[in-house]
């Protein structure tokens, strides 16, 4: 399929512009500059009750004015009006379903089954792509095509779109990906070839915050990852978001799991450390609050805060 243009689009809700609401990417020419054709991209939304997001995320999939794109959106079955808001845009969308399902990973599974692309990822449903996208990361696919990956830089934004940060990726190589708690990059601004996907996927269903970290350190046992010097995605940073629900804890446990797995019981045991150090930093900080009587009213503060880091 051809990207559409913004003009073909549902109206965007009110109050929205700006890029990819009311701006959009430049269609591409038929052809890359060396006139060979634009490999084929497909891309796999999961998604669970995002609405507040969804949209966002779907728009700028379709508006990046790319000639042969293939997009597939699994849904867990939303409660709240997703369906309703992927309904506007079906008629872009290779293949979407909404359905009980067993977690992001197995959500993920399920829609590269129906891929086809020469160059896949998936976008979770509160991220979203940036302008050109699909163009750079076509051409550094074109400039490395023996490489499993490419991976670009990504931003972290509030819930009103402002920028907290930008993260580029340091070290690609299967050492530097290994120390994940020094060195996690951004998924939204990563894409593998579909050999990758043949040779180290399916991801792991088992695995339900850092999927990621296990598939890319797959990746790296056989393949070389590239760095594309381009910012290609943003992630919204939000109290709804599946890692920041209490769930810290748990994000971190999967970490050192998969570590272990693949055989970095020195790393895991360095990030576990520093885990500690970090807790017992914190620890001795509600004490000194509770020393000082001018800042008792904020020790249940503290205490709350505390608790949420763990």
């Amino acid at each position: 399929m051809c990207s559409p243009t913004l003009s073909e689009l549902p109206t965007c809700p009110r109050g929205k512009k700006g890029w990819p609401w009311t701006e959009e990417t430049p269609q591409l020419p038929e052809t890359m500059p060396d006139g060979k054709p634009w490999p084929k991209v497909s891309i796999v939304t999961p998604s669970y009750n995002q609405a507040k997001f969804i949209e966002e995320t779907i728009r700028s999939v379709l508006l990046q004015g790319y000639p042969d794109l293939e997009y597939i959106i699994i849904d867990g079955g939303s409660t709240d009006n997703s369906v309703e808001i992927i309904k506007k845009y079906e008629k872009w969308l290779t293949y979407w379903v909404s359905e009980p399902d067993r977690g992001q990973s197995h959500a993920i599974n399920k829609g590269f089954e129906k891929a086809t692309g020469v160059i896949y990822t998936w976008l979770n449903s509160d991220d979203y792509l940036l302008k050109n996208a699909l163009m750079n990361i076509s051409i550094a696919y074109k400039d490395s095509p023996e490489a499993g990956g490419w991976c670009g830089g990504f931003l972290s934004v509030d819930p009103d779109n402002k920028i907290l940060g930008v993260r580029w990726p340091t070290r690609l190589d299967l050492e530097g990906i290994a120390d994940w708690g020094n060195n996690h990059f951004g998924q939204p601004a990563c894409f593998f070839s579909q050999k990758v996907w043949r040779e180290c996927g399916p991801l792991e269903e088992s695995l339900h915050y850092e999927m990621d970290f296990d598939f890319w350190l797959k990746i790296a046992k056989a393949f070389s990852i590239e760095k594309v010097n381009d910012v290609l995605a943003a992630a919204y940073i939000h109290r709804d978001a599946k890692t920041y629900q209490g769930n810290v804890g748990h994000v971190y446990a999967e970490q050192f799991l998969i570590q272990v797995r693949h055989g970095y019981e020195r790393l895991a045991a360095k990030d576990i450390g520093e885990r500690i150090n970090d807790y017992v930093g914190s620890l001795m900080k509600v004490k000194r609050i509770s020393q000082f009587p001018l800042l008792r009213p904020f020790l249940p503060i503290a205490r709350m805060v505390w608790k949420k880091l763990l």
